[in-house]
């Protein structure tokens, strides 16, 4: 590893080239990615969360930002880093994208948000034990995922049955425990931000903003599959 090192200036021109990229920074740790970089490394991630993702995202020359498409639009390729413990099991579940409430008319399983940003994922597992400081964390060999019939159709039947319940002002039945694969949670900075919606008697009820996230149990079977 030497000084000539650095983040890539470009978006990566194929697939192979960003999985060139992934290799490049395999086992290297926080600390000396963010070192080479150039960049100031928290302490922690308490107030921090999405810093890890935005150094990878750095490394890998990811160009789309806070747009609602995927993060390498130009492969049709999402990036999604995911914290591992020593076993290969995700830590904590993967946010997919924002739930609009209400749902916008027309939308289908093909044509969701959640659909084109799990259509192609470029997963990277990361060290994530809380015992091992953050700087001395590794990064992980990233691969690219794209879902089978059957992952596919379970994803759909999630998506379907929780946009329902959305689309008939049902939102507050809504609850993490429902969904095999995806389901919906709170997604804001703090309890206090809030969203206007319509209840099922077309009443207008403030509530907390949701996104969708896939569960552990999805993604470790995705894990498992490549790394086990």
């Amino acid at each position: 590893m030497t000084s000539t090192f650095v983040p890539p200036t470009t978006p990566p021109q194929s697939e192979h080239e960003l999985i060139q990229r992934c290799a490049n920074i395999a086992g290297l740790t926080f600390k000396e990615l963010a070192m080479l970089a150039g960049v100031a490394m928290p302490e922690n991630l308490q107030r921090h969360k999405g810093w890890p993702g935005q150094l990878v995202e750095l490394w890998l020359g990811a160009n789309a930002g806070s747009k609602p498409q995927q993060d390498f639009p130009h492969l049709g390729i999402e990036l999604k880093t995911i914290p591992i413990d020593s076993h290969f099991n995700p830590l904590e579940t993967t946010y997919v994208c924002f739930a609009h409430t209400p749902m916008p008319a027309g939308v289908t399983w093909q044509t969701s948000s959640v659909r084109n940003k799990l259509a192609r994922v470029l997963w990277l597992p990361i060290e994530g034990d809380r015992s091992i400081p953050l700087g001395d964390r590794r990064i992980g060999m990233g691969f690219v995922w794209v879902p089978n019939a059957q992952q596919d159709a379970v994803l759909q039947a999630d998506w379907e049955m929780l946009c329902e319940l959305i689309t008939l002002g049902e939102i507050d039945k809504i609850t993490s425990k429902l969904g095999d694969a995806l389901h919906i949670r709170p997604k804001a900075a703090n309890g206090k931000v809030t969203v206007r919606v319509a209840d099922a008697h077309g009443q207008s009820q403030l509530t907390r903003p949701r996104g969708f996230y896939l569960r552990k149990s999805f993604t470790q079977t995705i894990l498992q599959a490549q790394l086990i």
